[in-house]
């Protein structure tokens, strides 16, 4: 049986699945982090399932997270490869509020250099909303559907707890359009669709037919596959799925931890901001006292402003990427309910083709030998699209978590120098009192 391409594409070279679901190992070799030039074991192996009892301490996640300084595919900044080798790149800035008598809506500028001939011009500039990126990843999922989509930011808010006019809430949207472009842009094969073509050219999209013809890809394996029940996910499969499930537990416990950290930190400040505000006031009714109220007023203050920044920091910077990161769950999970539902053909197509050859000797019909090609072609855009998806998570968490314990640490350095000048003011204070006295 002739296999075509798919099949050669799937043995040219591609690593061992053991491999691509790094940082998982496999079940019978854990991995391991180079500390100080001695290796140390970590506890979460690839495709093995994990205990998931105790949610636990969020440190159980910190944990399984490789952020060895050492290993190329972590330090690697995706978007930051020799510019030799790349030839598309796309930024989304700019925001801009539109109001009209039908609507008020935020339109972004998305722009385009490139030196790929596909391009008739080698930059452009346009103007986008969100449903345009809406329109591109539905397009993107109905023509790729063997390739993980990147997730985009969700549509809708609740009404009255977050206000999507708002300059955060607009700041924390565009770059989540910009990453999720630079994500599509950096792909091998997404970023050669026409459909992403004609979203960085066009000036205005005509998204009619687009946005009404929904995806429709494994209708027709839903529709042969329906009556047939899958034999069984292959294991490396059944592997990325119960990472997933594992991963997704963490996240969600990491995210409401923060929240809850939000919630006090937020309680806090503003006891403390009263708390500044009595020494403040304190100065009118103690002239001799001035100099050391209004060093405490100040370290006070200063200590409200570094607490702002920290809490800040984790709504605009720290959460958003968590929420990417759910999403982004989704979207794998999905491609693997494609690829079950590919495979669910094959065997069937299969079964009762062996059936009829019993029957009367027919020779196994060409659709078998096409169902066939579309399960490898699957199986190998999904684990490149894994091991791609991998690295890139190593790269943002890595990022994400030295970046938190840098605002960490700088926050309490503030806070820290100011109290240490009021140390040396009260010093001054009662210096100047005994030389008073002696006098």
């Amino acid at each position: 049986m002739s296999v075509g391409a798919p099949r050669a594409l799937a043995s040219s070279g591609q690593k061992p699945i053991t491999e691509i679901l790094h940082p998982l190992s496999a079940a019978e070799e854990p991995l391991s982090v180079t500390v100080g030039g001695d290796k140390q074991e970590m506890g979460l192996t690839n495709g093995t399932p994990v205990e998931t009892s105790s949610p636990a301490s969020t440190s159980s996640l910190f944990n399984r997270l490789q952020l060895d300084d050492d290993l190329e595919a972590d330090v690697r900044d995706p978007y930051a490869d020799s510019t030799e080798m790349r030839d598309l790149f796309v930024t989304v800035d700019d925001p801009k509020k539109h109001v009209s008598t039908m609507e008020t809506y935020i339109t972004y500028r998305v722009s385009t250099k490139t030196s790929r001939v596909e391009f008739d011009l080698p930059e452009y500039c346009v103007r986008r909303r969100y449903q345009d990126f809406d329109w591109l990843r539905i397009k993107l999922e109905d023509s790729q559907p063997t390739h993980l989509i990147p997730p985009l930011p969700e549509k809708f808010v609740m009404k009255g707890v977050v206000d999507r006019f708002s300059e955060e809430f607009v700041e924390t949207r565009m770059k989540a359009l910009d990453k999720f472009l630079k994500r599509v842009a950096d792909h091998p094969v997404l970023s050669f669709n026409p459909h992403l073509n004609a979203f960085l050219t066009v000036k205005d999209l005509n998204k009619r037919q687009g946005l009404a013809l929904l995806s429709k890809v494994g209708e027709s394996v839903k529709h042969v596959a329906g009556g047939y029940k899958l034999r069984a996910r292959p294991a490396e499969f059944c592997a990325m799925g119960e990472y997933l499930d594992t991963f997704n537990q963490k996240l969600g416990t990491i995210d409401r931890i923060a929240q809850r950290i939000l919630k006090e930190q937020s309680e806090y400040l503003t006891e403390l901001r009263e708390y500044g505000g009595v020494y403040s006031s304190w100065v009118g009714s103690e002239e001799e006292l001035r100099r050391p109220l209004e060093g405490v007023a100040g370290c006070v203050t200063t200590s409200c402003g570094a607490l702002e920044d920290l809490g800040d920091n984790m709504s605009l910077d720290f959460l958003p990427v968590l929420r990417e990161y759910v999403l982004y769950l989704e979207s794998i999970k999905n491609v693997l309910r494609k690829r079950d539902q590919s495979q669910a053909e094959y065997e069937g197509r299969l079964e009762a083709a062996i059936l009829r050859k019993q029957e009367d000797r027919t020779p196994m019909p060409l659709e078998v030998e096409k169902c066939q090609d579309k399960v490898e072609c699957f199986n190998a855009d999904l684990k490149a699209d894994w091991e791609r998806w991998q690295s890139n998570k190593r790269h943002d968490f890595k990022q994400l978590l030295t970046g938190m314990a840098d605002r960490n640490i700088n926050s309490y350095e503030k806070s820290q120098a100011a109290w240490e000048s009021l140390i040396t003011l009260l010093q001054d204070k009662q210096t100047e009192d005994k030389t008073s006295e002696t006098n």
